[in-house]
Formats: C-alpha cells, structure tokens, sequence
C-alpha cells in the first residue's frame, strides 16, 4: 500500500526541515534542454514493462514480512513467461539493512535474499525493475516503525554508498534487469534532487556502464513535476511517473491517510475522467518533447473502494494509457490494492480483468 500522508487530494509536500549533510562532490552536470534523448534499448525495455506489476509491501516494508506479505515461492510462480504478467518492479528497502555509518554496508543475508528473488524472477523471463525504496531519511521523515534510525549527516552519502554496492553486485546480470535509485522523491528532498539524482546515476555508471535506468519527477513522481526534472547526459534512461488520481477515488478508506477519506465514493464522471486524463497528457506531451520513454511506474485503486466502480476506474486507466502508448506496471500484486488475494489463492476478477485480460 501507498504509505504516505497526502491531503485534499493532491501530494502533501513535508514540512520537515531538509537533511543536513555534508556537502557531495560536484555531480556531473545536467542538461536543462536535455539533448540527449533515449535509446533503442531504452525504448525497448519500457515496452517490455507493459502490463506488469509491482510486488510491493514485501522487500519494502522495514523487515520483509513486517506489513504481512513475503516474497513467497506461489508469487513467482504467477509471473514469467507462464504468468499473467512478465514484468515486474521490486521495491526494496535497503536502507534497513545496511550500516548506520555512511559506508552504509549492506547485511549479506539480506543481499542473498535479494538474489534470490532477482534471479527467481529473471529465470522466469522477467524484465525486473529494482529499486532503492522507503528510505525516509533521505525525503527528510521519520523512520518508521521497526526502522533504525541514523545521524543526518550520513543519509546521503548512505544513499550513494549503497548504490556503489547494488551497482556492482549485479553488474554481470543480463539487460533485462533495470535499475531505479530511488522511488518518489519528495519533501525534503526535492531540491536536491536533480544534484542527487546525477551523483547516483555517476556511481552506477562505474559499475554498470549500459545498464538502463529509471528516473522520475519529485513530489511523489508526479507528472506535473515533469518540467522540474533535469535528466544527466545518459541516453540509458527511462523516465517514470505515478499517477493515483482522482485520490479520493483511489485511497478512500486507507487507514494511513489524515485525513482518511470517506468510502463510497464512485467511479468515473466527466470530472473524475479529467483528474485521470491530465497527468497522463502531460506524461506523453513531454515524452514527445524530450524523446525518452516514459512508464507509469504506479497506479492502483485501494481494495476499499466499491468493486464495479474499482472495476470502472482501472478500465479508463487502462484506455487511457494504452491510447498514449504509456507502458504501465499496477501497484500491487497481493496486498490492500492487490490483484491477486493470496488468502483464497485467486486473483481479484474487479482488478484483473480490466487490467490484463486482452
């Protein structure tokens, strides 16, 4: 689930003072026009994202099993060439499994882990998109429960520090594994995060001199940030966006949200339409503008919702991406926006259906 506070619909920006740390060294430089635009492989690659799902609430959460759910042995077995999808994104907290100190040294446990699923999923012919996320510090929050918390002054370099260490552990791994330094970037964060954004892609360059990777926006990834945006010279590149509105719609009941949003409401009316339309335009004119891929990374609908109208809203989701050719990957496989209900083994016919039957 969407862990976060949002208000009034729209992404709460924090007002959490910014991490004090020390100052990085120069980052490359970025380009404001971004000349460059985006490889074949790039392209390639986002496309091969099309239709796939998020296992979220696992890896991400502080410990894996900590929000309910594990990466079960059952799961991989839906994804794949066999599967009902053949891409997946990997959230991973890593922050929780490192040192405190600004070498940031990732437990070996952990990373075996990690392995484990990664390889899983790529022997199963899986695109997998691997990501940095749910470290708070660094947007300037709390830890959350079960975290461990460290000095300020490290959150940053603990950030590049990891990456030097994901980068070179999967440098061997085939193209069909793309990396994502970090998920939703907001608060705090935000205006450092282009500078920060260019040092993480600098690091994995050493290691991982092709590999392509995926980038997006500030305040949560959101498409009207898109123009704040200033991609590094890299042509490896592909831009993400998350879109959950109309937010009302989708996270009505969700017991995170202040205020929680009253249950209900239905789905979709002209004004509602508009809400889902507009980032997604905004998405495909700048994609036309700057010439890099760019994959809806997050969408979904909380299971709150009422079944025909969660059925309703994911049908235009779906219209309106596929008619902007926005490759899309839903979030998430088996918890409170899930597709799949891992208690009776089935999938949710009100979220599969309109998603990826053909």
């Amino acid at each position: 689930m969407k862990r976060r506070t949002l208000l009034g619909g729209m992404s709460a920006l924090s007002l959490a003072a910014c991490t004090h740390a020390p100052p990085l060294a120069p980052a490359p430089p970025t380009a404001a026009a971004t000349p460059r635009r985006g490889s074949a492989l790039a392209h390639r690659l986002a496309r091969q994202l099309d239709r796939g799902i998020n296992f979220g609430n696992m890896l991400d959460a502080p410990t894996e099993g900590a929000w309910g759910l594990r990466v079960e042995e059952s799961f991989l077995d839906l994804v794949g060439e066999r599967g009902f999808t053949s891409a997946v994104r990997l959230p991973v907290r890593w922050s929780n499994h490192a040192s405190t100190d600004a070498a940031a040294r990732i437990d070996p446990a952990f990373f075996a882990r990690v392995d484990h699923v990664v390889d899983s999923l790529l022997s199963r012919g899986c695109t997998v998109l691997l990501n940095m996320h749910h470290y708070r510090e660094l947007d300037g929050g709390k830890p959350d429960a079960g975290e461990i918390p460290v000095d300020p002054s490290v959150v940053q370099p603990r950030f590049l520090a990891m990456w030097d260490q994901i980068a070179q552990r999967y440098a061997q791994r085939g193209e069909r594994l793309i990396f994502e330094p970090y998920n939703e970037p907001h608060a705090a964060l935000e205006p450092h995060w282009n500078r920060l954004l260019a040092a993480a892609v600098a690091r994995i360059r050493i290691s991982n001199p092709q590999r392509v990777l995926m980038v997006g926006p500030t305040m949560w990834n959101n498409a009207l940030r898109l123009s704040e945006l200033r991609l590094p010279e890299d042509e490896n590149l592909i831009v993400t966006v998350h879109h959950y509105e109309p937010f009302d719609f989708t996270h009505q009941g969700a017991e995170w949200n202040e205020p929680r949003l009253p249950l209900g409401l239905d789905c979709c009316d002209a004004r509602q339409l508009g809400r889902i339309v507009a980032p997604l335009e905004m998405a495909r004119q700048w994609r036309e503008q700057h010439g890099y891929p760019v994959v809806v990374g997050e969408f979904g609908a909380y299971g709150k919702a009422p079944a025909e109208a969660r059925r309703r809203y994911l049908t235009a989701m779906r219209r309106e991406m596929e008619q902007r050719q926005l490759p899309w990957m839903y979030w998430e496989l088996a918890a409170g926006f899930g597709v799949y209900d891992p208690a009776a083994r089935a999938f949710r016919s009100e979220v599969f259906e309109p998603l990826f039957r053909r």
